[in-house]
């Protein structure tokens, strides 16, 4: 079995961070969202994986992750010249997937489940498709499945108005070799891309064996700021463990658990975790509050942070009111002109720079 891992598009909903970089390569816990689904697939034994770039940031990607060595794995980088829809890098992979069964993998997805459960019931039941499904609160905002009480998925529909289950596709299928008969047959969207799910469809009219999989942990969809969020803090309070690598000096005070990584510096400062901070990192006179990730080289004096993520490099100094749900992108830098604003909320591209007036 392969794998393939999504890993374009233009992030458009992460900007002005994705203009600079890939969204799948943003942080969360200072690891990228991508390695961890490269780091779950691998866990479930498949280690030939396919990776779907863009030209816009695949240089980032592949530069970042590697032949795939460092995760036990072998990628083979795919360009997909245009987003042209998933069931269209599904077409772009078929060299690299050939007539193996595979799982397809959006790379911004965040999900508490391990795949071989997911894989298992497909093998045994020797299914043409396998979606993973989950409860949501809103599905007229997701792709909506329609199953039997067996888990048969009779229809797939599209954001629909008045959905009949509340059951959203997740984003991780399973696809034996059929999946490509299939796409070869269906027709490009109003939007003018080749859906997954109007593939799916074709398999589910031509009688083919389509079934469902409900996940019972979280998934996170990292593609927004708040959502990205709330991954940072789901996987802190999930895969945290406390380590101090660094130098913590005898005025600071840590409390819970918190990483603080090599060649890091804690100077007359409080850190209470769920917190990780990177390496190389200088943290002078701050505040450092739950569910906060710091990336490797941040410099942060006389700050107050809580439940943010900032990413390599960033500076922030002299901030007296306290930053919360922020996001502040690489080398960006976040300084206090004469006179400040009452309260504060951020989301800063990569290499920008902030006065405060």
């Amino acid at each position: 079995m392969k794998a393939l891992i999504l890993s374009g598009g233009k992030g458009t909903r992460l900007r002005p961070l994705t203009y600079t970089g890939a969204k799948q390569l943003v942080p969360v816990a200072n690891k990228p969202i991508l390695w961890y689904g490269i780091e779950s697939i691998v866990a479930a034994g498949i280690t030939d994986i396919g990776i779907i770039i863009s030209p816009e940031t695949g240089g980032e990607v592949k530069s970042k992750t590697g032949d795939g060595s460092k995760f036990g794995a072998k990628i083979t980088y795919i360009l997909q010249n245009e987003p042209l829809g998933l069931a269209h890098a599904v077409k772009i992979a078929q060299p690299f997937l050939g007539d193996s069964p595979f799982v397809m993998y959006l790379g911004d997805n965040l999900v508490e489940s391990q795949l071989d459960l997911f894989i298992n019931k497909f093998q045994s039941k020797q299914l043409d498709a396998l979606t993973l499904l989950s409860e949501v609160e809103n599905p007229t905002a997701f792709g909506v499945a329609k199953v039997d009480r067996q888990g048969k998925v009779l229809q797939l529909l599209e954001k629909p108005p008045n959905p009949p289950s509340n059951l959203a596709l997740v984003g991780v299928y399973l696809f034996s070799s059929t999946i490509h008969n299939a796409i070869a047959n269906i027709q490009p969207s109003a939007r003018g891309e080749l859906e997954i799910t109007d593939a799916i469809q074709y398999l589910i009219d031509q009688q083919q064996k389509v079934e469902s999989f409900r996940l019972s942990g979280w998934w996170l969809d990292t593609g927004k700021k708040d959502d990205l969020l709330a991954a940072n803090q789901i996987i802190l309070d999930s895969c945290l463990d406390s380590k101090i690598e660094g130098e913590v000096d005898p005025t600071s005070n840590i409390s819970g658990r918190v990483h603080v990584g090599l060649g890091s510096k804690i100077i007359n400062s409080i850190v209470r975790g769920p917190v990780i901070i990177g390496e190389n990192c200088h943290v002078e006179n701050c505040f450092i509050g739950p569910y906060s990730s710091i990336a490797d080289e941040a410099t942060l004096i006389d700050a107050d942070i809580e439940h943010s993520v900032i990413l390599k490099a960033a500076t922030v100094t002299k901030i007296q009111q306290r930053i919360v749900d922020s996001l502040i992108g690489e080398r960006a830098k976040l300084h206090p002109a004469p006179q400040r604003p009452k309260a504060l909320r951020f989301m800063i591209g990569d290499d920008s720079q902030i006065e405060l007036i």
